[in-house]
């Protein structure tokens, strides 16, 4: 056994509609041994269910074939390096037919193995009438009629599977996004189901280059250190046999690799650090490790895994009526007040005009004023309600797509009826269905994953029965201190770039008799935010270590709670990562049902964060903290 093995995985792809050039760079760059691309969400699997219904040969991610391998397929198949992907979305095999097309126009051989058996509509009759009755995971409401896709989210062991029988390319429908890594690495390494630390380490390697570039500068605090945007360079994670890994990026290639880019990715979009749920292993990243090992390179160790669970988790989506959202942009004096003036007009004239034709209210209308920090509730700046150009921003929800047309049909006569400056108007707003998300969870036994290489079908091994934690194997993990995170900032040094976020924040209030001062929470910390449905999740890591007690006894689930409150309707919960120096803050009911549903400029809640650097707290003044 060779315990000083490499493998070599790049992270191509963070979603679908990520740019055509991560495929590319990683090959060109010959540090990679394998691609590994994420592109399904649950929104994207309603998009392709839809996209299939109208032609039975699309439902997958079609960008995967189209530019991606194209782009690189001949160079992968001469370099040997393999491919796994889960753009086959609710037709993998229409997707694994594109490749051996795209294979044969291009004068290549490649072996394409497609994993189905995610697929859990067949099943639904049956649930609907099973006892006790299946439940929404948060809601506990029963399963909903118009179901348009129900997928459960499958693991690593078909992707090993598929490799181990020799696929050079590997196609799966919807898996968890982090099992295209983890299968490469139990196939590589010959990882068991019971190695369950090492699977929670190939989970992690996988959970950080999932989203593409946010594991190399994309979306992070200090964004004005990331240098060279435009050639940002995707992410790679060696990985060794013990489960650690060193992620970096293409030489020459733009972004930042640096522990604290790599902790936000570790927190992005995961709830309880300590019990992160998934089909193969439930990961403790609480005492993962995090050191700047070179330039752009940081070794990541630590993570621990406990049994797997008995249930697979199921994301349905269904349609939930219909939705609409349309922009007018207004300039000049008071274009806030304007821009608010017109929208309160469209949504008077357009009810009317529903109860004389016999349409029911809207059942949801929500009015935004883009540039005057609408989403920041009692938090905007003041100053900006004085801005000479705001964009309106409407939105609304209807059972009858009727409704949302006219709707639609009203808004552009505002360019001629009402306010100065009233502008960009572009073409009518399109009505698009409303798809809710709905998730629940479904015996292991009744799910069967299924491989099939090149026509012959792939022998799988039975599922592994979940171990107690008695059973598992190992000793109870080991505590560590917190690492620093970082250089510059992360040693509480602050830019002096006028154009950050910091600069923006509120000014410090020097206290002389307790000698404290105020500043925002971006002094102290970096913090990256995501969604999952209705609940935003916010990572906070404390530029130094050393800080973490007073972020600790500050920023707690209340004075979050209340700081956030215009957002932020149901709990939040406080999670710690030692490891890391971090918290991460579940906030549920936060997105306006999330998503698709969601009638919020910022349905991800990806602002959720920046809100949250906002925070003020009192801070020694001898800390030398910026103001």
């Amino acid at each position: 056994m060779n315990e000083s093995k490499v493998v070599r995985i790049g992270g191509a792809s963070g979603f679908w509609g990520d740019s055509s050039v991560g495929a590319p760079q990683l090959v060109a760059s010959g540090q990679v041994d394998y691609l590994a691309f994420d592109y399904l969400a649950e929104l994207t699997m309603s998009i392709l269910a839809a996209a299939r219904m109208k032609k039975p040969e699309l439902g997958y991610a079609t960008d995967f074939v189209t530019v991606a391998m194209r782009a690189v397929l001949k160079d992968v198949v001469a370099r040997g390096i393999r491919v796994v992907s889960n753009a086959g979305g609710v037709n993998p095999e229409g997707c694994a037919q594109a490749l051996r097309e795209l294979a044969a126009e291009l004068g290549v051989q490649v072996s394409v193995a497609v994993v189905t058996g995610d697929d859990v509509m067949p099943l639904l009759p049956e649930l609907r009438a099973s006892d006790p009755p299946v439940a929404e995971l948060q809601s506990g409401a029963p399963l909903p009629a118009r179901v348009v896709t129900a997928n459960a989210y499958l693991g690593a062991l078909p992707i090993k599977a598929a490799l181990d029988a020799g696929a050079q390319i590997v196609v799966t429908g919807r898996c968890v996004d982090s099992a295209v890594t983890l299968g490469i690495l139990m196939h590589e390494f010959g990882w068991q189901a019971h190695e369950l630390d090492r699977l929670a380490g190939g989970s992690l390697a996988g959970h950080i280059i999932e989203c593409g570039c946010q594991g190399t500068g994309g979306l992070h605090t200090d964004w004005e250190r990331v240098p060279d945007w435009a050639h940002i360079g995707y992410p790679i994670v060696e990985c060794a046999r013990d489960g650690s890994f060193t992620v970096t990026k293409p030489a020459g290639t733009g972004g930042l690799v640096a522990p604290q880019v790599v902790a936000e990715q570790m927190l992005y979009e995961i709830h309880d650090p300590a019990a992160y749920l998934l089909p193969d292993v439930v990961c403790d990243f609480t005492q993962v490790r995090m050191a700047q090992t070179g330039p752009e390179r940081v070794h990541v160790s630590g993570a621990r895994g406990l049994p797997a669970p008995a249930s697979y988790k199921v994301c349905a989506t269904y349609m939930d009526g219909y939705k609409t959202s349309a922009q007018l942009t207004i300039v000049g004096m008071d274009a806030v007040a304007k821009a608010r003036r017109t929208g309160e007009a469209i949504f008077t004239r357009v009810g009317e005009l529903l109860a004389a034709q016999g349409l029911a209210p809207f059942s949801a209308t929500h009015i935004e004023v883009l540039g005057a920090e609408s989403g920041w509730g009692p938090l905007a700046n003041p100053a900006v309600q004085h801005t000479r150009e705001a964009v309106l921003r409407i939105s609304a929800r209807h059972a009858d797509k009727a409704a949302l047309q006219l709707l639609a049909r009203e808004v552009a006569p505002a360019g001629t009826s009402w306010a100065p400056g009233t502008t960009g108007a572009g073409g009518r707003a399109a009505v698009s269905p409303l798809i809710r998300q709905y998730a629940f969870l479904l015996e292991k036994g009744r799910v069967a994953a299924r491989v099939v290489l090149d026509g012959t079908e792939v022998a799988l091994p039975a599922p592994h029965p979940s171990l107690s934690p008695e059973g598992r194997g190992r000793s109870t993990p080991p505590v560590f201190p917190p690492l620093p995170l970082g250089e510059g900032r992360g040693k509480g040094q602050v830019s002096n770039c006028p154009q950050t976020l910091a600069e923006q924040a509120p000014q410090a209030i020097n206290t002389e008799e307790t000698g404290t001062i105020e500043v925002p929470l971006i002094r102290l910390a970096w913090a990256r935010s995501g969604d999952k449905g209705d609940t935003s999740n916010i990572g906070v890591i404390a530029r130094r270590p050393e800080w973490l007690p007073l972020l600790r006894e500050q920023l707690t689930t209340e004075a979050v709670k209340a700081h956030l409150a215009h957002a932020v309707k149901g709990t939040v919960t406080r999670f710690e990562v030692p490891g890391i120096a971090a918290f991460n803050f579940v906030c549920t009911q936060a997105l306006g049902g999330g998503g698709m549903a969601s009638l919020n400029n910022d349905a991800l809640g990806k602002g959720m964060a920046q809100m949250l650097l906002a925070m003020p707290l009192r801070v020694p003044a001898h800390w030398g903290v910026k103001a």
